[in-house]
């Protein structure tokens, strides 16, 4: 029931986001738009390129492996054609910084292989495609042509939007611009935190498992199977919370350069906000399949916001 809600709440947000721009404004430059082109095409090869190889190769993380690279394709695109102002400079650095981080903690963890098509896969895929609905091909088929592959192309390229919409705005740096960076930098520690305390802890579990340990033979915390340590100790998924932050502060780069307190190109930080709701539903679903305590610790702790602690 709630994958149907969230469903449907996606389906109305993609709904609105033409209705925003035509509503809400700003209304696109020519030059803008000329940009808005040149990302389209970006876009187009992107999708084509994660179908066919995903399809080819039934590794569905192709679009795993962009997702960090693009938006720094993006940025620097809209900041190269924009003039690179200095707020369109700070905005590409911003993502840049991010683009690293991700892309190193995607890579550890096997991602990424001399034949670019390999690579370890995202768990949730297979997971997923083991399940009765997606049995038959062509339902799979359809999955990554459509969610995979297109709707998460667009949404890398909405999340960035905020920097297409500084295009061309004469309003100088002011205090919007620096808390723009101070909250994607604050954001961006949280999630350095996150992967490291996460990476410590699965890397040390799997070291004791692999060497013939059963997972209840582990010392505390690994015994339980997941996180409970760090971050991870008031926060389900503070990696999330933080990446969802990212692109929130980032919209406000587009409110400092004189759109509106509330434009049109606040969507992509919308969308993936739902993204996670419904990604973090998803894993915890498959985790509580596998560790009996999860229960328990959905329980204790909350999803995102930080609050009381699961460990004493």
């Amino acid at each position: 029931m709630k994958n149907i809600i969230l469903a449907i709440i996606l389906g109305l947000t993609i709904a609105a986001c033409p209705l925003l721009y035509f509503l809400v404004g700003p209304q696109l430059t020519d030059n803008q738009l000329r940009i808005g082109l040149v990302l389209l095409y970006i876009v187009g090869g992107s999708f084509l390129y994660c179908f066919v190889v995903g399809e080819l190769t039934r590794n569905n993380s192709q679009m795993d492996k962009l997702w960090s690279i693009l938006p720094i394709a993006y940025t620097w695109v809209i900041a190269g054609m924009g003039g690179m102002t200095p707020r369109l400079i700070i905005m590409a650095v911003l993502v840049t910084l991010w683009g690293i981080r991700l892309t190193f903690n995607f890579g550890r963890k096997g991602a990424y292989k001399i034949k670019f098509w390999e690579g370890e896969e995202d768990y949730r895929w297979k997971f997923l495609r083991s399940q009765k609905v997606f049995q038959a091909r062509w339902k799979w088929m359809l999955f990554n042509f459509f969610f995979i592959s297109l709707y998460q192309n667009l949404l890398v390229l909405l999340i960035t939007v905020p920097a297409l919409a500084c295009v061309g705005s004469e309003v100088e740096l002011n205090w919007l611009d620096f808390l723009g960076i101070g909250l994607f930098i604050g954001s961006l520690i949280l999630e350095l935190v996150a992967d490291e305390q996460q990476n410590k802890f699965q890397s040390t579990k799997w070291k004791m498992l692999n060497e013939g340990k059963k997972l209840d033979e582990l010392p505390e915390p690994y015994n339980k199977g997941f996180n409970t340590v760090g971050l991870w100790n008031h926060s389900r998924h503070p990696n999330y919370l933080g990446e969802q932050l990212v692109w929130v502060s980032f919209y406000v780069f587009s409110i400092a350069a004189g759109v509106g307190y509330f434009n049109w190109t606040a969507i992509g930080a919308l969308l993936l906000i739902i993204l996670f709701m419904g990604s973090s539903t998803f894993g915890e679903e498959i985790s509580g399949s596998k560790y009996p305590e999860y229960a328990e610790y959905k329980k204790k702790v909350s999803r995102f916001i930080p609050w009381k602690g699961y460990r004493k």
